[in-house]
């Protein structure tokens, strides 16, 4: 029989390895559009969010397992991620083939979304998924190159915000033309925010992507640098959430994405006492993600309630 101790330890790497809170980054282009339109009168397609949400869990999920298997053909998790699926289960193989059945289950909701709004939907969530591939898949790996940071705000971004806003529309009111202007303005600090959590989830293992190739921000700064930065993107995230407010082109309550400060400011703490202590900051990318996750359902909510409160 397995020592208590032992089966503990399991479960919490099984715990790790499904990264739930992460699918917050996941959902939130949907949530913030359909605040965002409800705060301009229209009645978001439920139907519809709850596929879109869907099909983004299942793309996301693909992301997450398709870069734990490129990520056990460099190498790199072999020391600093015994919570890889393909290293708790052994089985590069079988990890592959659900990554793929993800993405192709993905795509086909994505699809059925697009099919009952604009076809360009489809094709905004392909270029979000072609991104995704860009940052860990052969033979692009741009991820090693430090360019994972972009890649990630662009997807969850404009694209992401874009393909949301055009499937979420009610079909009397959907745009001749892809908002991009609406998606900028209304993606570009929440993904700020999911960037973040990816740039802090270097800080822990700094020694382990150096001496497998991976250049992460985090390598290339060093991690007193690189902790430095992290309050200036919380700064601009927020900037970018606010500042249509302050052009009075939002409602007041889109103020209500301060509940993230918190946790942003618990972050800049703990990197600036203890960031070369990897031990210390491996929990930093959770508290990047619970400020994500606040200040941008925050801010859907205040984007929907404001014609309730006649603002």
């Amino acid at each position: 029989m397995a020592e208590p101790q032992v089966v503990a330890s399991r479960y919490a790497l099984w715990k790790a390895a499904m990264k739930w809170p992460m699918y917050s980054v996941a959902v939130m282009p949907a949530l913030l559009a359909s605040g965002w339109l409800q705060s301009q009168g229209l009645d978001p397609r439920w139907g519809q969010l709850g596929l879109f949400l869907l099909a983004a869990v299942l793309l996301l999920g693909w992301e997450n397992l398709s870069n734990d298997v490129f990520d056990d053909d460099t190498g790199v998790d072999t020391i600093g991620k015994p919570h890889s699926l393909v290293a708790l289960t052994g089985r590069r193989d079988r990890i592959a083939w659900i990554a793929n059945s993800l993405l192709a289950g993905g795509l086909l909701l994505m699809a059925l979304v697009a099919l009952r709004s604009q076809p360009v939907v489809l094709l905004l969530v392909l270029i979000c998924c072609a991104l995704g591939y860009l940052y860990q898949g052969p033979p692009f790996r741009l991820g090693y190159r430090g360019l994972g940071e972009p890649l990630c705000w662009l997807a969850f971004g404009p694209f992401a915000t874009a393909a949301a806003l055009m499937a979420l529309q009610p079909p009397t009111s959907l745009p001749a033309a892809v908002p991009w202007q609406v998606a900028l303005s209304l993606g570009s600090g929440p993904a700020l925010a999911t960037t973040l959590v990816l740039f802090c989830s270097h800080f822990h293992q700094v020694e382990e992507d150096a001496a497998h190739g991976k250049r992460s921000p985090v390598v290339k700064l060093g991690t007193a640098k690189a902790a430095a930065v992290v309050p200036w993107l919380v700064a601009a995230s927020l900037a970018l959430q606010w500042l249509p407010v302050l052009e009075r082109q939002w409602p007041s309550t889109a103020l209500l994405s301060v509940i993230g400060l918190p946790a942003a400011a618990q972050l800049i703490r703990l990197l600036r006492e203890h960031h070369h202590q990897p031990e210390r900051v491996s929990g930093s990318k959770f508290l990047a993600l619970r400020f994500q996750a606040l200040s941008g359902l925050g801010l859907a909510i205040g984007l929907g309630i404001a014609p309730w409160l006649g603002r």
